[in-house]
């Protein structure tokens, strides 16, 4: 099969700073160690698991409990999964027994699933306020309300008043510093309509042509996206969703012969290999990848998110403490064992003061467009089941020290929350005002993906096309 080669640009690399660095020595050294551990103390004491273990755990638990289930997160620091039960005084079924054998911790809480959702629409009815947003937090067993710095005055006192009326203990009100948007940006990296993105994952489209994964307000501000600012289109837009329930969209390669390698690159001429999607995890530890800060890593915070963007409202997203900036947009959001988890959305802050921050789960957007992961084949991913497809993976695929990829343009290194694309020669210092314009290639596109560790000078990869 021939293969259209894009020819690699030069990219001048957005210092990333002591976190991108970070964040590579935690990502890179542990990319093919295990977590796995066997039981400790016999059958009925919690496991040391992997996250992705904990989270298959936590699916199976939640049949076995029925309504006593109230949710679980990752215990990222002792790697085990913590069950929430409900009051179980009576329990016939012995589930506490039940759970502790599967190999959970688990421990008794006052709100039952059904109450959190309940408590949900509540906040979705009478709280729908530009600049907030909310998630179930299985750590607190609470509702985690978030209002920025926009929701003030009467806006504040309806969110607080709302939050009182769930009753005492069922939800928690924080205040943000920065403004919830989606991360959009003038200047360098995949290009349309004057905005600029991230590439989130490549993948195949139900009809078998090569395609990739970004967000979808990047989706819906240009219809065609290219490399190189000002260049000629490489990719079109197929379906996307924003706002609504999601923010991702299917951009389809306008060449059928492009090679999309499942992979992201991380940046020091190393990259993690995509093996499968995967459900995100409360407490688990993620790395983002975008083209403006490069490679960043923290925890999820949330999950089934709702969020309050200017442009309209947001559900089903992932929560997280990872930060971002104007041109992250779409980025990838991936574990250290080559798990696909989320695109980027939006948020608040940035990499400098931190924030909040939205993610679109890959699972759902695989599902909602019937693609599937990486360049697929026989053995791709199965949109939305989570798991892959295909045989056995080596355990060397964690890592590929691949050569340069295509860099699409200068890096802006935007830091600006206003999303002024400053840093670049040749930043456009486009359009913070488009609605959806930080969109393309989530998968930190060579641009700034070379961002991550501060190489100032290195060759960047955008993941659009393998140039090996």
């Amino acid at each position: 099969m021939s293969h259209k080669r894009i020819p690699k640009r030069k990219a001048a690399i957005a210092v990333g700073g002591v976190a991108a660095l970070g964040a590579a020595a935690l990502l890179l050294p542990q990319a093919n160690a295990s977590q796995d551990g066997g039981a400790r103390g016999g059958a009925s004491t919690a496991r040391t698991l992997k996250a992705d273990d904990a989270d298959d755990l936590a699916a199976r638990l939640s049949k076995l409990l029925g309504d006593a289930f109230a949710g679980s997160y990752y215990d990222s620091a002792n790697r085990q999964l913590v069950v929430n039960v409900t009051d179980v005084s009576g329990d016939d079924n012995n589930v506490i027994v039940q759970a502790k054998k599967a190999g959970a911790e688990v421990r008794e809480v006052d709100n039952s699933t059904a109450e959190l959702q309940a408590a949900a629409r509540t906040l979705r009815t009478k709280a729908t306020i530009p600049g907030t947003a909310w998630a179930v937090d299985p750590r607190t067993n609470k509702i985690l309300v978030t209002a920025d710095s926009t929701v003030t005055g009467t806006r504040w006192d309806r969110l607080e008043s709302t939050v009182d009326g769930l009753g005492s203990g069922m939800a928690t009100v924080k205040k943000s510093a920065g403004t919830f948007r989606t991360f959009v940006s003038g200047g360098d990296a995949i290009f349309g309509g004057g905005a600029r993105c991230s590439l989130g994952f490549n993948v195949t489209a139900g009809d078998g042509s090569p395609a990739f994964l970004t967000a979808g307000h990047c989706g819906v501000a240009a219809q065609q996206w290219s490399d190189a600012q000002n260049g000629a289109p490489i990719a079109t837009v197929d379906q996307a969703t924003f706002p609504g329930n999601g923010d991702f969209a299917l951009v389809k390669y306008d060449d059928p012969n492009t090679q999309a390698p499942s992979d992201v690159n991380v940046g020091g001429g190393q990259s993690v290999q995509i093996l499968q999607a995967t459900e995100a995890t409360v407490g688990q530890q993620v790395f983002r990848m975008g083209s403006t800060t490069g490679l960043h890593d923290g925890q999820v915070l949330g999950l089934d998110a709702t969020v309050n963007y200017p442009e309209g409202t947001v559900t089903g997203l992932i929560q997280t403490d990872v930060c971002a900036e104007p041109g992250d947009s779409g980025g990838s959001l991936f574990t250290q064992d080559g798990g696909a988890v989320g695109l980027t959305s939006g948020g608040s802050g940035d990499c400098t003061s931190g924030g909040e921050t939205f993610f679109q789960p890959v699972t759902t957007a695989l599902a909602a467009t019937g693609a599937t992961l990486g360049d697929a084949g026989a053995g791709g991913q199965q949109a939305g089941d989570g798991q892959q497809a295909g045989g056995d993976q080596q355990a060397g695929n964690d890592q590929q020290a691949g050569g340069d990829r295509i860099g699409g343009g200068q890096e802006a290194g935007a830091g600006a929350g206003d999303g002024s694309g400053a840093g670049s020669a040749d930043a456009s210092g486009a359009a913070d005002d488009q609605s959806g314009a930080d969109a393309t290639n989530g998968r930190a596109s060579g641009t700034g993906h070379g961002s991550g560790g501060g190489n100032a000078g290195r060759s960047g990869r955008s993941g659009l096309t393998d140039t090996h």
